[in-house]
């Protein structure tokens, strides 16, 4: 319900503004705050998640709240720090990641990513409140939690003047994500879990998440790093390939959040669990069982969604300012990123156990191997078949990626056994 909610999103925007320079500056806009939220608040909820499950079992539940603040504290100052330096470094990055935008449209960018800034913190705080409330297995509110957002945009979009462009968008953002916070506090503070602001000393349980933390954070820049590199590789080609790379993403993004995200965060707190009890053999039954199911399904899926890519296309943004030409180039992006589903979906499985063994320097590791063929196959396919070679690259670093974080979880699991 919540991806309806973005695709409906996403759907009002390519109505209102086809694949012209607004969507292409809030897209670019939007990416830095989403960049960092996925490297400090992602990373941090991973790395907190099985550490705070154990202390939760062996020590109780009061044990467990002073680590969350304590935790709380120090997310906070890294999300206030480094939306702070965004801001500051502005006119140092974004001429280079937006170096194919026209002045005035880099202006409205610029713009934007100011507007855009308070993403970080509440979105990140957002983040992790979720996670908490996922290792206590409260799913289903976590997971509707955040569809409150892309509903506010769409009405901010809506009611907007069409004088203020695609600024109702942002607002619409920032209020929907506000919003979310308060609703998940209140929903821990029901759990006995409350998001305080207390610091309880760099004890060997934070010690703990320290060194988790340190290797995903890295590793989530450097595959962080994969989409602005897309991004801003897309910025070079003709004017609306950023808009039109984001339009190929979003039906396939589809069944990657069913799949990827929904298992993801669902099988961290048993896997968790199962490692703190020692059940290796519950480990590899759920890891087996689970890969198995992944490709049954996602294989089949992949080549339906290539069979149909252009009807799609038409169907769901083929209206207002979204021309027919804009429909080919979308429909053979969505075709190649298509491809990347069974291996992305596999790998956040093997991901999500490399994470809850606590072997973060593995996924540091692949994160850098993704970033560097990333760069090339970039380069490589964009000479040959433009923006749509950019999707391609994508899914076959997503399959690398898997081979890699495979190999790697069967050679270590026989020494943790």
């Amino acid at each position: 319900m919540v991806k309806v909610a973005y695709v409906l999103q996403e759907l009002v925007v390519a109505w209102k503004f086809g694949t012209g320079d607004d969507p292409d500056a809030f897209l670019v806009a939007f990416m830095l705050p989403t960049f960092l939220v996925y490297v400090v608040a992602e990373s941090f909820h991973l790395a907190l998640v099985p550490t705070y499950i154990k202390l939760r079992e062996q020590e109780g539940l009061k044990a467990a709240q002073r680590l969350v603040s304590s935790t709380m504290i120090w997310s906070l100052g890294i999300l206030g720090f480094t939306a702070l330096f965004m801001v500051i470094t502005v006119p140092l990055y974004l001429p280079v990641i937006a170096r194919g935008f026209s002045p005035a449209k880099l202006a409205l960018t610029e713009h934007l990513l100011y507007i855009l800034t308070p993403i970080v913190i509440l979105k990140g705080v957002a983040v992790i409140g979720r996670a908490l409330l996922n290792a206590d297995e409260q799913f289903v509110f976590a997971a509707f939690s955040p569809v409150i957002t892309p509903v506010l945009a769409v009405v901010f979009l809506l009611l907007g003047d069409k004088a203020w462009g695609i600024f109702p968008l942002a607002a619409g953002l920032i209020v929907g994500t506000a919003l979310e916070v308060l609703l998940v506090a209140a929903a821990l503070k029901k759990r006995g879990i409350g998001l305080h602001l207390k610091w309880y000393g760099f004890d060997p349980h934070m010690r703990q998440v320290a060194s988790q933390y340190l290797p995903m954070v890295v590793g989530a820049f450097l595959m962080g790093s994969t989409t602005l590199v897309d991004q801003s590789m897309a910025a070079m080609l003709s004017p609306g390939s950023v808009a039109a790379l984001n339009y190929g993403s979003k039906v396939v993004a589809f069944p990657l959040y069913l799949g990827a995200t929904a298992l993801g965060i669902a099988v961290v707190p048993y896997f968790s669990q199962m490692i703190a009890q020692a059940d290796w053999v519950g480990v590899r039954h759920t890891l087996s069982r689970y890969l198995g199911l992944i490709f049954a399904i996602t294989v089949p899926l992949t080549i339906i969604l290539i069979i149909f890519s252009k009807p799609l296309v038409q169907v769901l943004f083929q209206r207002g300012l979204f021309t027919t030409q804009d429909t080919h180039s979308v429909a053979v992006i969505q075709g190649f990123y298509a491809l990347q589903l069974p291996f992305y979906i596999a790998g956040i499985l093997v991901v999500r156990l490399i994470s809850s063994i606590q072997a973060n320097q593995i996924l540091m590791e692949a994160a850098f191997y993704n970033l560097l063929s990333n760069v090339i196959l970039n380069y490589l396919f964009l000479h040959y078949i433009g923006v749509s070679g950019i999707a391609l690259s994508t899914a076959i670093v997503y399959l690398l990626s898997f081979v890699y974080c495979w190999f790697r979880l069967k050679k270590q699991m026989p020494k943790l056994e």
